[in-house]
């Protein structure tokens, strides 16, 4: 017997917590029995389960990709303004859905897949899974302002609700609740007019990085997501390929939190060089290898094989653009 929340997602038809907002809103069945209590257990071997009237069928295999996502896609199944979605990029019969979000006009790493726990677990606030961003910025942030990100600033709520450990206010001025961010990771990776930050988040706020550089005068123009946990960006923009089980190991033990997640499986921990200020970020070890500040190369993308991760000038076009973008 297992909780009907769990059979659902393990189904691939929703996630863990979208399967309970079914349950709850009575339109899953159980024998014909309409079921509304979350704690409700069944027997998916035995039992007729029915969500919106169909017969769930048996569990399908997990399924777990990395897709990077382009611009003006919306990380949702469906989209009621009539939005592309990042389900259009995936291959025809694949139930699978997105983990956590990337705003519409962000783009890079997004992981989908059909394991209700794995998802649950990752986005769930106690996770604290590190998330590698790229952020272009409208003019130089003082080193001041960029202290305040990383020890945290006050932005307006959202959606969002507080997570353990942070503080809370009614915000001034705009008459919003407001939240202190959790502490940052940064680095300047290219110092220009409208200089690029590599910044590592432990948080999955609603718009986070464009309200933190909001309350220090700073509009991002560009947010790309180059690292999840052990993940990296390797693939090109609208494209995806299936996690090998390395990666999906490692996505588990740094959830369960046995093993640094800074690096994929297989890969030997580099050694942490002291980084002589004493800021975050600077250790070698935060330094995910997709986002080193290296010029664009030219040439085709290498072929992506499953598993196989991709080396030279493909790799650092996922990276940094060209200067002067």
């Amino acid at each position: 017997m297992e909780r009907l929340q769990k059979i659902i997602a393990a189904a691939g038809l929703a996630s863990r917590r979208r399967a309970e907002e079914l349950i709850a809103t009575g339109r899953v069945q159980v024998n014909g029995k309409v079921v509304t209590e979350l704690g409700t257990k069944a027997d998916p071997s035995r039992d007729h389960i029915r969500v919106d009237g169909k017969l769930l069928q048996g569990a399908e295999r997990q399924r777990y990709f990395l897709i990077n996502k382009p611009k003006g896609y919306v990380t949702t199944v469906s989209d009621p303004e009539g939005r592309h979605t990042v389900m259009e990029l995936i291959p025809r019969g694949e139930r699978v859905f997105p983990v956590g979000r990337l705003d519409y006009m962000s783009e890079g790493l997004l992981l989908l897949t059909n394991d209700g726990d794995l998802a649950n677990a990752l986005t769930r606030a106690a996770s604290r899974v590190e998330k590698t961003y790229l952020v272009k910025v409208s003019g130089k942030p003082s080193e001041a302002s960029i202290e305040q990100l990383r020890t945290g600033v006050m932005i307006d709520r959202g959606r969002i609700g507080t997570r353990p450990g942070e503080r809370s206010a009614s915000g001034k001025g705009r008459g919003k609740d407001r939240v202190m961010t959790a502490p940052a990771k940064i680095r300047l990776v290219r110092d220009a007019e409208n200089p690029w930050y590599e910044m590592v988040l432990i948080e999955g706020r609603n718009r986070e990085l464009r309200k933190m550089f909001e309350e220090i005068g700073h509009h991002v123009e560009k947010i790309r997501r180059v690292g999840y946990g052990p993940l990296v960006l390797d693939v090109e923009p609208g494209k995806l390929r299936e996690l090998d089980l390395q990666e999906i190991e490692a996505l588990k033990r740094a959830v369960q939190k046995k093993k640094p997640a800074s690096s994929i499986a297989g890969r030997r921990a580099a050694q942490t060089r002291p980084s002589g200020d004493g800021r975050p970020g600077q250790n070698r070890a935060d330094r995910p290898r997709s986002s080193a500040p290296r010029s664009s190369g030219s040439g085709a993308a290498a072929k992506q094989t499953r598993g196989t991760k991709s080396r030279g000038p493909a790799q650092r076009k996922r990276g940094l653009p060209k200067r002067g973008q």
